[in-house]
């Protein structure tokens, strides 16, 4: 069986509509879970809420991830990613609209949830659907266009809620929550019109379908003997969570979850308490916290440019190692001088944000790059739901650890779940540059990269 066609593929407009189309995803969800940080000053205030309730409403939406991503990644992979492409980007749309009128806290919680569960179900459509149809030589490249939409949706947010309070002051909270409404729409509509994943629709016995796919959108032939070679085609069973937790897919999905909840609960807590860490460590308090964080994340996004590159040069394995190294060094930095100069401390977070490129392109590369199609979108919603879960309690927790702990003691901790991070990396990260997905989702890795076509998976 070979991809060949696809893997090496020249990089197309439809590439590029593509990536955008699955971008929008990750500008939501950067969008919406950063915004209801700007929004919580004003929600407590009009709602009158104690620090449990704000957090819970903080948090709401990554326990919805925690559902989404669980339900929706296995059944991704059982009805295909088409689907539901458009389908959770609906659910979206009407949820932030109805946050506008919530009058309620619990209100607010429910419709949080239910937006976390619609960004955790986007996330095993639209990733799987553009792996399975990037070329092998792009894919890290290409990716890292979807994480760095994602820091833009949350420095977005931060900017439009900070030009929403100088308007408007806290009572803009709820205009803050219903905007994601109106790119919601946006994304809906870019994505009309996207085919089904050939690797999928082979997978499923659609090869001639697949063949169709592949020629109308890539303009090249291919035969059904090249999609299939010479083995019989059985459709196999599909998106089966079991199967992740077996043998060598136990130890990748181990590592993914561990280096990905490293990664994010540190990110996590800035953006939903970013200006009240900044606060706290004497950035002064208000509307200019807000810009202050809306810089971090900028950087955040800068950050994946270099380590776009350097995933694929020195590879995805050191990378990554050297990433969670030098992140670890700017937490470290934030708890041991809390009383820095302000612009050292933006200096000091700016520097966290830099280094984390590497992780934050891999959390999305590397789960769909080591498990075969047939269970590769259960994956990544298996890795969306544990790891923010993981997230969704450190995040909890920061508000209650700066006020029991300390900023320092804070800072400490983040620290110290970066410095797990790096020893998972150590341990089990694995070298997929220049691979196709047959191979990197297989058993056991080949030694060096292919030069020809690649051998059949027998997990697709």
């Amino acid at each position: 069986m070979s991809f060949a066609a696809v893997d090496d593929a020249p990089v197309r407009r439809f590439h590029r509509k593509l990536t955008a189309a699955c971008s929008g995803g990750p500008l939501l969800d950067g969008y919406l879970l950063a915004i209801i940080g700007i929004a919580l000053p004003g929600i407590t205030g009009h709602m009158r809420l104690d620090t449990g309730v704000e957090a819970t409403i903080g948090v709401a939406s990554l326990i919805g991830m925690f559902f989404g991503g669980l339900i929706c990644g296995p059944l991704t992979d059982r009805i295909g990613r088409k689907p539901m492409y458009t389908l959770d980007l609906l659910v979206l749309v009407v949820a932030s609209a109805l946050s506008v009128v919530a009058s309620e806290a619990w209100q607010l919680i429910a419709l949080r949830f239910i937006i976390g569960a619609a960004i955790a179900a986007d996330y095993p459509i639209a990733t799987a659907l553009l792996s399975e149809w990037l070329p092998r030589k792009r894919r890290a490249g290409m990716f890292s266009a979807v994480i760095i939409i994602w820091y833009i949706g949350a420095s977005l947010a931060y900017l439009v809620g900070y030009l929403i309070n100088e308007s408007m002051g806290s009572d803009g909270w709820r205009w803050m929550l219903g905007s994601g409404a109106i790119l919601a729409l946006i994304v809906f509509l870019l994505r009309i019109g996207t085919p089904e994943s050939p690797r999928w629709l082979v997978g499923a016995g659609r090869v001639e379908e697949a063949r169709r796919v592949i020629e109308n959108s890539l303009h090249v032939r291919v035969t059904t003997e090249e999609l299939t070679g010479n083995l019989p085609r059985t459709v196999e069973a599909r998106g089966n969570i079991a199967d992740l937790f077996r043998g060598v897919y136990l130890r990748r999905m181990l590592f993914i979850i561990i280096f990905f909840t490293c990664a994010i609960i540190p990110l996590f807590a800035l953006l939903t308490f970013g200006p009240q860490l900044l606060g706290s460590l004497g950035m002064g308090a208000g509307n200019l916290t807000n810009l202050g964080t809306a810089v971090i994340n900028l950087v955040f996004a800068l950050g994946c440019l270099p380590a776009m590159k350097l995933l694929e040069t020195i590879g995805r394995r050191k990378t990554i190692i050297w990433s969670f190294g030098l992140m670890v060094l700017p937490l470290i930095a934030l708890g041991l001088w809390t009383d820095a100069p302000g612009p050292l401390i933006v200096a000091f977070f700016c520097l966290y944000a830099l280094f984390s490129g590497g992780p934050s392109i891999l959390e999305w590369a590397y789960p769909n790059e080591l498990f075969p199609t047939r269970i590769r979108a259960a994956a990544v919603g298996v890795a969306v739901a544990l790891t923010r879960f993981g997230a969704a309690v450190g995040t909890f927790l920061v508000p209650v650890s700066l006020v029991t702990l300390g900023t320092s003691a804070t800072m400490f901790i983040g620290a110290g779940i970066t410095f797990v991070g790096l020893l998972a990396c150590l341990a089990w990260a694995e070298e997929t540059r220049s691979r196709s997905l047959e191979e990197t989702g297989a058993i056991q890795l080949v030694p060096s990269p292919p030069s020809t076509a690649s051998k059949v998976d027998s997990q697709i």
